[in-house]
C-alpha cells in the first residue's frame, strides 16, 4: 500500500518523507486555506520535496474553468495529479487530461457506481471518503471493499483506489486488508501507526537492563 500524506504543511511532509512514509501528497482547498500559503507556490515546493504524485485540486466546478485551471496545475511538475470532483464536468476534464497523459485524482467519491465512472474516464486515482460516510452512519470501509472488488473484475481498469477521509489507524489497516492501492491521511494518523503499548514497555525494559550492564556502544 502506498502512503500519501494529506497536508499542506511543508515541515510535516519533510519529516515523514525522511522516514520513507511518503509516497505522495494530497491537498485540497481546505488544507491550502489552513496553510495560509499561496496555492501554486505551495504545490511547487511540495513537488520539489516529493517524487511521487502530488494532488492539486481545481477550484472551479464548471467544465470550461476547470479545464483552464488544470492546464495551469499540470504545468507545475510532471508528477502533479490534477484533482477534480466526481461530477459530469469533472469526469469530462478527467477523460481529456488522462488521454493526454496527465495523472488525475477524482475526488469526493461516495458510491461504487461513481467509482466505476471514474475508472471509465481513465482516472489515475479515485478517492472514496471513508470517514465522511462513517459520520452519517454508513459503512465507509464497505465502500472500499466494493470498489476494490469491482476493479479486480476488470483488468483493463488502471485506476487505483485511494482511500481518503481517514480518521484512525484501523481505517488504514482494514483498507490494506481489502487490497486498496493507496491511502491518504493527516500526518497525525500516520504517526499513530508507530505506537503500541508493548513496544513502549518493551523498549523501556531494554533500556533499563542495558544501563545495568554499565556498558557503552560508543
Amino acid at each position: 500500500m502506498k502512503f500519501f500524506v494529506d497536508t499542506g504543511d511543508i515541515e510535516e511532509i519533510k519529516s515523514l518523507a525522511a522516514t520513507g512514509m511518503v509516497d505522495g501528497v494530497t491537498t485540497n482547498p481546505s488544507l491550502i486555506a489552513k496553510s495560509g500559503r499561496d496555492f501554486l507556490e505551495l504545490i511547487k515546493e511540495i513537488c520539489e520535496i516529493v517524487d511521487g504524485p502530488v494532488s492539486a485540486e481545481v477550484a472551479a466546478t464548471d467544465y470550461e474553468t476547470m479545464r483552464k485551471e488544470a492546464e495551469v496545475l499540470r504545468k507545475i511538475a510532471d508528477h502533479v495529479a490534477v484533482k477534480v470532483p466526481l461530477t459530469e464536468d469533472g469526469l469530462r476534464v478527467c477523460k481529456e487530461l488522462s488521454d493526454d497523459g496527465t495523472m488525475v485524482n477524482v475526488t469526493l467519491c461516495f458510491s461504487p457506481a461513481q467509482a466505476i465512472l471514474a475508472a471509465k474516464a481513465g482516472a489515475s486515482f479515485v478517492s472514496p471518503f471513508v470517514g465522511r460516510l462513517d459520520d452519517i452512519s454508513q459503512d465507509g470501509l464497505q465502500l472500499i471493499s466494493d470498489i476494490v472488488r469491482i476493479y479486480d473484475n476488470y483488468p483493463n481498469f488502471d485506476t487505483e483506489v485511494l482511500v481518503a477521509s481517514i480518521r484512525n489507524p484501523l481505517h488504514i489497516v482494514d483498507s490494506a486488508k481489502m487490497g486498496a492501492h493507496v491511502m491518504t491521511s493527516p500526518p497525525s494518523v500516520i504517526r499513530q501507526l508507530y505506537k503500541h503499548p508493548l513496544t513502549e514497555s518493551g523498549l523501556a525494559a531494554f533500556v533499563k537492563d542495558w544501563k545495568k550492564t554499565g556498558q557503552s556502544i560508543l
